[in-house]
């Protein structure tokens, strides 16, 4: 196939795929389901993946544009007051935290049931946090990279179907309320605050590489939008309401096209059990979602979103979008993020060289 037939294939697939995913979104919005164009941009996309119909991922400018455009979205929403009462309830936060380790450390010892699994691969797995860094480092630290592909991005592809359904089936959420109310009365111009954006998107991502931040796309563009907001400088700035959905529309893509047969087929029967694990875990961090909400005398919404285990952006994006306490669940889901990331590579390696002295062991 020549260059030419390639790009232009290649563009088809895009143009397919965005029509089919906006008039989902359009559906799903008439319908009344929360995050409609994220929603529909995941299901879309996991068709159009198994189908091979889709491209072959979302290329990696676009994802960390549209991570940091939601990143700069929620900074902005960040509220002095709501930090001053995190920080009083900073010890359910971590026991919240430090629970959803030892949860999805627990169901991936479960996965290393199977003989086909490593306790690293089945750990790894599981853990409920930075599915992509976790992926990449997966044969590193002793794991088997395709089982840890198909499980976390199950993990997350899960967790970004099934909140708009809780939400707007058990919550009834108002999402157009709460867009609407965010939207009114911009002081700027929206090419200034497009322009803003853009900015704090690339010194965010700039700083987070810096730092050597966890998903540095998110929590650099976040921390750059949240010093703004704080020290109450740009003022009173909208971001522009088409950039939301569009960025929704992204990252759901990015989840749903990880999906293809051969990566399906490539763990084989242990897919059902990994996703009853999944699901396992998903409804224990609901339960810890009520505990943190009778705890710190949040709503059941917002407790709900903060302890949902994984998605970060996916699950800011709901919460901007629902008019819940976003500083909250942020600060909840980083804490989160920072506690599985550092835990990870450490039990990986104490699994990877035990089992590594067990072999040697029965060799002697």
């Amino acid at each position: 196939m020549t260059r030419a037939r390639t790009v232009a294939v290649s563009a088809a697939r895009w143009v397919a795929l965005t029509a089919v995913s906006v008039a989902g979104w359009v559906a799903l919005d008439a319908a009344g389901l929360t995050a409609p164009s994220l929603f529909a941009a995941l299901v879309v996309a996991v068709i159009f993946a198994l189908t091979g119909l889709g491209p072959a991922r979302v290329p990696r400018l676009g994802s960390m544009a549209a991570q940091g455009a939601l990143a700069v979205t929620i900074g902005l929403m960040i509220d002095p007051d709501t930090l001053r009462s995190l920080g009083d309830n900073a010890i359910p936060a971590v026991l919240v935290g430090v629970a959803t380790l030892v949860v999805s450390a627990g169901a991936g010892a479960l996965l290393a049931l199977n003989r086909e699994v490593t306790a690293a691969t089945g750990m790894l797995s599981l853990i409920a946090g930075g599915a992509t860094g976790l992926v990449a480092a997966a044969r590193e630290l002793g794991g088997d990279e395709r089982v840890v592909a198909v499980v976390q991005y199950l993990r997350v592809a899960l967790v970004v179907v099934t909140m708009p359904l809780v939400i707007t089936f058990a919550f009834h959420a108002d999402t157009h309320a709460a867009a609407a109310s965010d939207t009114a009365g911009p002081t700027y111009p929206w090419w200034v605050a497009l322009g803003f954006v853009v900015a704090a998107v690339v010194v965010g991502i700039v700083v987070g590489r810096l730092l050597r931040l966890p998903a540095p796309a998110t929590l650099g563009p976040l921390l750059v939008s949240g010093a703004c907001a704080l020290s109450g400088r740009p003022g009173d700035l909208d971001v522009p309401a088409e950039v939301l959905p569009v960025a929704f529309l992204i990252i759901g893509w990015q989840a749903g096209l990880a999906f293809t047969l051969q990566s399906l087929r490539s763990i084989g029967r242990l897919f059902p059990y990994a996703v009853a694990l999944v699901v396992g875990v998903d409804v224990v961090c609901a339960l810890f979602g009520w505990l943190l909400a009778e705890l710190t005398g949040t709503s059941m919404l917002t407790g709900y979103l903060a302890t949902t285990p994984g998605g970060l952006a996916a699950v800011l994006a709901v919460s901007a979008s629902t008019g819940s306490d976003v500083t909250f669940v942020a600060c909840v889901q980083l804490i989160r993020l920072v506690l599985m990331l550092i835990a990870a590579p450490v039990i990986a390696t104490l699994l990877t060289g035990r089992a590594s002295r067990r072999q040697e062991s029965v060799g002697v």
